[in-house]
């Protein structure tokens, strides 16, 4: 599969000709969904999901079709059959992927702000999105696009959570409010002269692509 990175949170991944992206919010340019056959949103906030950028895909596009969880999918009434909504444990086919769901809820980020729902997705058994959460699946996981900066995570639960996953190799997303500096920092604890995490850690500039598997 080829991975494209996106503003913020979003990827675009390519396999036999089809194209799937993953989470194209507010922060993301907006020919990451050129030629989309799917898409997949992991939760509701604006820099995962705008309504009126997948309202005008699904316009512009009458065979996309979009999985996420109940939360969203409610909030894209009016398409039908073509949002449906998934949850933990449901494995499904999209653009000639098979996507399997893990996780639940958003990250903690305080107990007083109110937590929403949020789905993390496997790729082929290779490839992680796990949204605004450290979610660990309970699969073998080879890349995992590893959330580096929000207001509900630590450096030193990012450096756990990839030990925990038990990956091979990890590249960057929801880096959209880190400067230079922020960046750079994040790089020198999670990257090879880091603190020992092991896989690999690399961060993509926006629309640069690898190849992964």
């Amino acid at each position: 599969m080829h991975l494209t990175k996106f503003g913020h949170a979003c990827v675009r991944v390519e396999k036999d000709g089809r194209r799937l992206v993953i989470d194209p919010g507010g922060l993301t340019e907006p020919q990451a969904l050129d030629g989309a056959d799917a898409i997949l949103v992991t939760h509701e906030h604006f820099d995962h999901f705008s309504e009126e950028t997948l309202r005008r895909a699904a316009e512009g596009n009458p065979a996309l079709k979009i999985w996420t969880n109940t939360s969203v999918a409610g909030r894209l009434d009016g398409l039908g059959a073509r949002v449906t909504p998934v949850g933990e444990g449901e494995v499904f086919a999209a653009a000639g992927f098979e996507v399997k769901v893990h996780g639940t809820w958003h990250a903690l980020i305080h107990p007083d702000i109110p937590r929403v729902g949020n789905i993390g997705f496997l790729l082929d058994g290779a490839l992680f999105h796990p949204g605004d959460a450290l979610t660990v699946p309970d699969a073998t996981v080879d890349t995992l696009l590893l959330p580096v900066h929000g207001p509900w995570s630590t450096t030193g639960q990012l450096i756990d959570y990839v030990r925990a996953v038990a990956l091979r190799q990890s590249y960057a997303v929801h880096d959209g409010a880190l400067n230079e500096v922020g960046t750079a920092m994040v790089g020198g604890f999670l990257g090879g002269d880091g603190s020992g995490i092991g896989p690999r850690y690399d961060r993509l500039t926006v629309g640069a692509s690898v190849g992964i598997g």
